[in-house]
C-alpha cells in the first residue's frame, strides 16, 4: 500500500533511541561474546569467582559514598578509615594476611583523600543520570557530581588500580564524556570538566571538553549502540549468536569472568590469580 501524502513509510520512520550505560558500551566494544553472556543469555553462564582488586574497588566506592552523603560538618578522615573497617570484605584476596595489609592501605588512601580533598556539599552522589543524545538515551549512576566555577557540574570518577590516570585517560574516556551528556541534561547546567581521582597515588587527572571532543564521543557511542540493537534484534530473529556476537581475544581475556565458558579465551591468555590486578 502506497502511503498516502504527508504520511511516513515505515523505512522513513526514526530509529528508536538505544538505552545505554558506559558499562554496556565497553563490553560490547571490547568483547561481544561477552556482552552476550552478560546482557541476553539466559540463564547466564556462570562467573568465575571474586577479585581481590575489584573488592577493593567496591569498599573504597562505598565508604566515599557514605562520606559525601554526610554534611561537609560531619565528615573527617577518621570517620571514613573507620568505615572501611566496616564496610570491609576479604572476598579474592590471597589470604587474611593480604587482605589485612590491603584493608590498612584502604583506610589510609580514604583518611588522606578526605583530609586533602575540598567538596563542600555534592550535587550527587552515587547520582544516577538519563537523558537523551542523538540517537541514544545515554545513563548511568555517578560516583559524584561536584559544583564547579559558574554553577558548572563537575563530574568525578574514583579509581583504586594498578595504573595512575592521565589527563589524557580523562579526555579519551567515554564512560566520562556520556556521565558529562547526560549530567549536563539532569541537572541542566553545564558539565565539561571531568575528573579521575586515583586514591593509591592521591592524584587527579582532569579535561576540559568541549563541543567538538563530546560530540566525538557521542558519535562513537551512537556507532555503537546501533550495532549492539541491530545484534541483538538480529539474535532474537534465529541469528547464529556464534556469528553475531564472534570473541574478541587478547590479553584481557585473562581476567574476563566467562572465561570457562569461552575456550578461544582461554587459549588467548595465562590465567591469573585472583588478586593479581590489585594495585603495587
Amino acid at each position: 500500500m502506497t502511503p498516502m501524502s504527508g504520511q511516513l513509510s515505515l523505512a522513513d520512520m526514526p530509529l528508536p533511541l538505544v538505552k545505554v550505560t558506559p558499562a554496556r558500551l565497553a563490553t560490547w566494544d571490547g568483547c561481544r561474546r561477552r556482552f552476550r553472556m552478560t546482557y541476553l543469555d539466559r540463564p547466564t553462564p556462570p562467573r568465575g569467582g571474586a577479585w581481590a582488586h575489584a573488592t577493593l574497588g567496591a569498599v573504597v566506592h562505598n565508604v566515599l559514598r557514605a562520606v559525601y552523603e554526610t554534611p561537609a560538618a560531619r565528615r573527617s578522615p577518621e570517620t571514613a578509615a573507620r568505615l572501611v573497617d566496616t564496610l570491609w570484605s576479604d572476598e579474592g584476596f590471597r589470604d587474611s594476611d593480604q587482605a589485612a595489609g590491603y584493608r590498612t592501605r584502604a583506610r589510609e588512601w580514604v583518611g588522606r583523600y578526605v583530609a586533602e580533598t575540598e567538596v563542600g556539599e555534592p550535587l550527587g552522589v552515587e547520582r544516577w543520570v538519563t537523558a537523551p543524545v542523538g540517537d541514544i538515551v545515554a545513563e548511568g549512576r555517578v560516583d559524584r557530581i561536584d559544583a564547579g566555577p559558574r554553577d558548572e557540574a563537575v563530574i568525578v570518577d574514583y579509581k583504586t588500580g594498578r595504573g595512575v590516570p592521565t589527563s589524557e585517560d580523562a579526555r579519551a574516556s567515554r564512560a566520562l564524556a556520556l556521565y558529562a551528556l547526560a549530567a549536563g541534561r539532569t541537572l541542566r547546567r553545564a558539565c565539561r570538566r571531568v575528573e579521575l581521582h586515583h586514591l593509591p597515588s592521591g592524584t587527579v587527572a582532569v579535561a576540559e571538553h568541549d563541543e567538538t571532543s563530546l560530540a566525538r564521543h557521542r558519535h562513537g557511542a551512537e556507532r555503537s549502540a546501533r550495532a549492539m540493537a541491530d545484534a541483538g534484534d538480529a539474535l532474537g530473529g534465529g541469528g547464529d549468536p556464534e556469528v553475531l556476537f564472534p570473541p574478541t581475544t587478547g590479553p584481557g581475556c585473562a581476567r574476563c569472568d566467562f572465561r570457562r565458558s569461552c575456550p578461544e579465551g582461554r587459549a588467548a591468555s595465562p590465567s591469573l590469580r585472583p588478586w593479581s590486578l590489585l594495585a603495587p
